[in-house]
């Protein structure tokens, strides 16, 4: 697992991070009904035979797990000037079960192409070393590999938080948080790391999400709407920063990647209001951090008929902001909705005032706008990841089975790939569709790295 020299994927700032050569592979957590879930690895190669195709599958040994994100075991960050693993190597994906609690380690060597299941991190040790259960996010970081959470019981309640793995055995350390303050609901963390900052957002217990969504809960505010700062050295919560209880389910932290830059994005699934969806900017203001809405993507207006039993009564299609990514150069923002169906490219240069710079179309709930390789398309841009020299774009269409359930009650799953001119503008690449049937992908990891998955530590 050490290395002699660095990592040739370790890269200490975003700029050199973007010369990196184009991915080869892409790693697909799907799930399936009643069948054990699986680790998919798509060919990525423009020059291979198989390029976006399916070339080998790592099916889990049990059913339900529900995998949902995942993460390297190392990044960029082990060359931070306080992280003493320079010679950690990027060869394991940690890949939680967010419904079952269970962490596979999967070592992407000797090849790549063919990864394998290691080691089994079972519930009952990440409750019984952690406290928590429902597990989340995954990120490589200076001290471990920190992971998120968003319940505490067996039965689904919180307080969620976050806890750390050991880089080198896997070894389950325990609870990350000293003094949690008021934070309660868990959903995504990330960080500031040149400021030794944290942040974490609030999705809700998984009592209120697991067995599907209730309108009820979404009109009676039960939802996070928080983002909460803490003190990473001293594993402290400083800060809350509260929207507002309309906007309901704050998800995906998108940090800027230059170190030196003190804002970052965070995305709103909907506003009770009007149905609409938003993305904030978090910035350093004096010596406080502070929020503001920069985009909203309204609500269309919709006949009945053509919408599933969870949104008749409501005649709206909304946005249904579900995922965010930033290029690697903090330039374009990509905001998904998995509600209409399309993908938007925002030229976040001036993080105040973002800029539509460009759309595309796939499925949504009831435009169903098909890819050039298909007929009309179940579900909509969900899980978007960014190559790291910001130049393709791939996104899949799976939130969580029982809101699929819900919202495309005859979802097939799918992926697509986006092209991105370095002006601004995106177009669907017609020749990329990888039908997955009944299986469903959710988040993709690139190969080598990706924009969402490194931190780094110098501009």
């Amino acid at each position: 697992m050490l290395l002699w020299k660095p990592d040739p994927t370790f890269y200490p700032s975003p700029r050199l991070a973007m010369q990196a050569p184009a991915e080869g592979l892409a790693y697909v957590a799907t799930i399936q009904k009643g069948k054990p879930d699986a680790l998919r690895v798509v060919d990525l190669n423009p020059n291979s035979s198989a390029y976006g195709k399916i070339i080998h599958s790592v099916e889990m040994p049990y059913v339900g797990d529900e995998l949902h994100h995942f993460g390297w075991n190392a990044c960029s960050s082990a060359l931070c000037p306080y992280a003493p693993h320079p010679y950690l190597e990027r060869r394991y994906l940690l890949v939680p079960g967010l419904r079952s609690s269970r962490i596979y380690i999967m070592d992407t060597k000797p090849d790549p192409m063919e990864p394998h299941i290691v080691k089994i991190i079972e519930p009952k040790e990440v409750m019984a070393r952690a406290g928590y259960t429902r597990l989340h996010t995954v990120h490589c970081g200076p001290e471990g590999i920190y992971i998120s959470a968003l319940g505490s019981t067996s039965d689904g309640d919180g307080p969620g938080g976050v806890f750390l793995l050991d880089h080198y055995d896997f070894q389950i350390l325990g609870r990350w948080e000293v003094d949690r303050g008021p934070q309660f609901l868990g959903y995504d963390f990330w960080w500031h790391l040149g400021y030794d900052v944290g942040i974490t957002s609030e999705w809700g217990p998984p009592s209120l999400f697991e067995n599907g969504l209730h309108l009820e809960d979404v009109v009676n505010r039960r939802f996070g709407h928080r983002i909460h700062f803490w003190d990473i050295r001293r594993r402290k919560h400083i800060q809350a920063l509260d929207l507002g209880d309309d906007y309901q389910m704050v998800l995906e932290l998108r940090p800027a990647h230059d170190p030196t830059k003190t804002y970052g994005f965070v995305g709103v699934v909907v506003d009770v209001r009007d149905l609409s969806s938003s993305v904030w900017l978090w910035y350093r203001e004096k010596d406080q951090w502070a929020i503001k809405k920069v985009i909203q993507i309204p609500a269309e207006s919709a006949d009945p008929e053509a919408l599933p039993p969870i949104l008749k009564d409501l005649k709206a299609v909304p946005p249904l902001i579900t995922d965010i990514n930033l290029s690697l150069d903090d330039r374009f923002l990509y905001v998904s909705c998995w509600g209409t169906g399309e993908l938007h490219q925002y030229d976040v240069s001036d993080p105040f005032n973002p800029k539509l710079t460009g759309s595309v179309q796939a499925g949504g709930l009831v435009r169903r706008a098909p890819h050039p390789k298909s007929g009309p398309l179940e579900g909509g841009p969900q899980m978007v990841e960014v190559s790291r020299d910001g130049r393709r774009i791939y996104f899949t269409n799976s939130l969580y089975s029982s809101w699929d359930d819900q919202f495309y009650p005859n979802l097939r799953g799918w992926m697509v790939k986006v092209d991105a001119r370095p002006e601004g503008g995106i177009s669907l690449d017609p020749n990329f569709f990888v039908d997955f049937g009944e299986i469903r992908p959710h988040q993709v990891r690139l190969q080598g790295g990706d924009s969402s998955s490194d931190s780094f530590c110098f501009p």
